[in-house]
């Protein structure tokens, strides 16, 4: 904890967070000055994350690229973040820390980080070139917000129950709804 406090004493570059970090017992993401402490997720949330990766993986065999998350780490415009999952085409140094040219990212929304998902990590993504899709999902309900990259600028659409996440830069579109398989959100429908 001690290495906690003195990091937080001073402002930091990514390259001393990346040093700093690795002697940490906890993750942390960095925010382009400062660490902040990675909390724990609900089963709702690491069940969609799970759910996620699992169906990316078996859509992607034979192709260029990989899903990776949530323990691998990513740059996005000078902060580090630790998406819930995100695809990477084209060759990868196996030993890299830090995961380069993300194209798809996505995160699972949890009340306490709403507002860095919908606001912080939105700007950072779109100022990274790479990144042509990013994709919120909501925990409580079947339904995601997702941002598309159209001639430098977002393009935002909804997807909710019944409907597809549609991912051309990767090849693969994936029917929403299995991602919440083995948990039961509301999916807005109502029996009359």
């Amino acid at each position: 904890m001690d290495g906690v406090m003195s990091a937080a004493l001073k402002p930091m570059t990514v390259e001393e967070f990346l040093v700093w970090e690795e002697s940490q017992e906890e993750r942390f993401e960095f925010d382009g000055v400062w660490p902040v402490a990675m909390t724990g997720g609900t089963i709702a949330h690491e069940t969609i994350g799970g759910n996620l990766r699992v169906e990316l993986r078996n859509r992607l065999p034979g192709t260029r690229c990989a899903v990776l998350g949530p323990t691998m780490k990513i740059e996005a415009a000078g902060h580090i973040r630790y998406p819930d999952a995100f695809v990477v085409c084209g060759p990868m140094d196996r030993k890299a820390t830090v995961a380069g040219n993300p194209v798809v990212v996505f995160e699972v929304l949890s009340d306490s980080t709403a507002r860095i998902d919908h606001i912080d990590k939105l700007r950072e993504y779109g100022l990274t070139a790479s990144i042509a899709r990013y994709v919120i999902l909501e925990q409580d309900t079947i339904a995601a917000m997702v941002f598309s990259r159209d001639r430098g600028r977002w393009i935002a659409e909804t997807v909710t129950a019944g409907g597809f996440l549609e991912m051309p830069e990767i090849g693969v579109e994936l029917p929403i709804d299995v991602l919440y398989r083995g948990i039961e959100p509301d999916d807005g429908r109502r029996e009359p």
